[in-house]
């Protein structure tokens, strides 16, 4: 035991910790860790601002309600892959690293990114043109669910531990990077080419976009070198001599508190991003006769509040508690989610203003549910836990959201009726917060 612990002991002072301080170089990494992430953010915003020329595209209904429904509910069939997606991309970055496992779901998300945008239409391929645009989406959901998991799981383990809920904005910040560049995509497809246009071949520009920044992410990102606490912890397992349970079965069978902790956590972000991301620009052009142009400028006010609002909420939440900050956000998310859509109706503000607002009150929970969920979980299962419990979280409340969103407006005949959908998220998350105490503290940690 003696010679076995002087192993782990020459072992931990020759390998490599987390950077000391969050330098440029620090910033450099967790910023190409997100790319990932931001893809998957500015595939929320093209589909939900082409949604409907994709609903005619592959979705023809004589009831245009009825066709636009039909392509919210492929956009939420996406969100139903991811959890198995982040099963295996979870198990595969615990088991070999974490470096390979984001490396593989993004080339295989960025191809059928690009896929989709050269598919031929319902027109001219019939119901093959339509069972392969959802074939695809099933198929990038399956990759998106191991990609922002693992940009969070390898961010915490590259800076030091009074820095971890910091990193998880930065990724969040990049990653919002995603909407700001979809929606400037939109707006200037939509300035070069008329409207028959648009719905005939305008709509597919955002997508192959999307798959060559993919591509491009992808080379960037093979730069990075493997956690160090990953390194670690494989190293201390070989010396000891412990092949261990799979992760999967570690987490199932040791963590299923936190897995549910870990759920009801992420579902006001999610509530809230597939709301505003991928319902709102249907929503507020079709239903509330916003125009398109505003709508653009709106979102991407929004985006920019966002970032930078949630990287000073993130860096305050390295200096309290952070389920302590997490619980303002949750309050502050419950109380205006009425208001603000009442204003939407209403068209009592200016859009921008409006969602200037909206984008700040993301301050306290955006990026510092990520540190919470990542400090949930220790390193063995880290990438596997944080990856199950935000795309679960994902599915119900954020792949399902827009189409529950459309069916809630129908079902009351209250325009402002997706407001109970953010309501209900935010306490939730809120009661979860009170179950932390006792569970965090596992981000920095050393692996045994």
């Amino acid at each position: 035991m003696a010679a076995t612990d002087a192993s782990i002991g020459t072992f931990a002072a020759a390998t490599p910790g987390p950077v000391r301080r969050f330098d440029r170089a620090a910033f450099r990494v967790v910023f190409l860790s997100s790319l990932g992430g931001a893809l998957e953010f500015y595939d929320f915003i093209v589909f939900g601002t082409f949604a409907a020329y994709l609903s005619r595209a592959f979705f023809p209904a004589e009831d245009p309600f009825v066709s636009l429904l039909s392509t919210f509910a492929v956009f939420g069939a996406g969100y139903v892959a991811r959890p198995v997606g982040g099963l295996v991309f979870g198990r595969r970055g615990d088991r070999s690293g974490r470096r390979e496992s984001f490396l593989l779901s993004l080339a295989v998300m960025s191809a059928s990114t690009m896929a989709m945008g050269c598919l031929p239409t319902y027109a001219s391929g019939g119901v093959w043109a339509t069972a392969a645009f959802v074939a695809l989406r099933l198929v990038q959901g399956f990759c998106l669910g191991g990609e922002l998991p693992g940009a969070i799981t390898y961010a915490v383990e590259v800076v030091p531990v009074r820095r971890a809920t910091l990193a998880c904005g930065v990724v969040f910040a990049c990653v919002s990077s995603g909407v700001l560049l979809a929606t400037g995509v939109n707006a200037l497809v939509h300035a070069l080419l008329p409207p028959a246009s648009v719905e005939a071949y305008g709509w597919r520009i955002g997508f192959l976009v999307g798959g060559g920044l993919g591509v491009l992410s992808w080379a960037l990102r093979r730069s990075l070198e493997e956690s160090p606490t990953f390194l670690r912890m494989r190293e201390r397992a070989r010396l000891a001599g412990h092949s261990g349970r799979g992760p999967l079965r570690e987490l199932f069978t040791r963590y299923p508190r936190r897995i549910w902790v870990g759920i009801g956590s992420t579902c006001v972000v999610a509530a809230f991003n597939g709301l505003l991301f991928a319902h709102m620009p249907a929503y507020l052009i079709r239903t509330l006769r916003y125009g398109g142009a505003e709508v653009a400028t709106a979102l991407n006010v929004a985006s920019a509040a966002t970032a930078v609002a949630l990287v000073a909420g993130t860096w305050m939440a390295d200096l309290a508690p952070r389920r302590y900050v997490y619980r303002v956000g949750c309050a502050v998310i419950a109380a205006g989610a009425l208001p603000a859509y009442g204003a939407l109706v209403a068209h009592a503000l200016p859009l921008p203003t409006l969602f200037l607002l909206i984008g700040l009150s993301a301050a306290f929970t955006h990026g510092i549910f990520a540190g919470i969920l990542a400090d949930l979980f220790p390193t063995e299962v880290r990438f596997s836990g944080v990856a199950f419990a935000m795309n679960i979280g994902a599915v119900v409340f954020s792949g399902l959201g827009p189409l529950a969103a459309t069916w809630l407006v129908a079902a009351t005949g209250r325009l402002d009726a997706p407001a109970f959908l953010i309501v209900a998220a935010a306490l939730v998350a809120l009661v979860c917060s009170f179950a932390l105490r006792g569970l965090e503290g596992q981000v920095g940690e050393d692996p045994v």
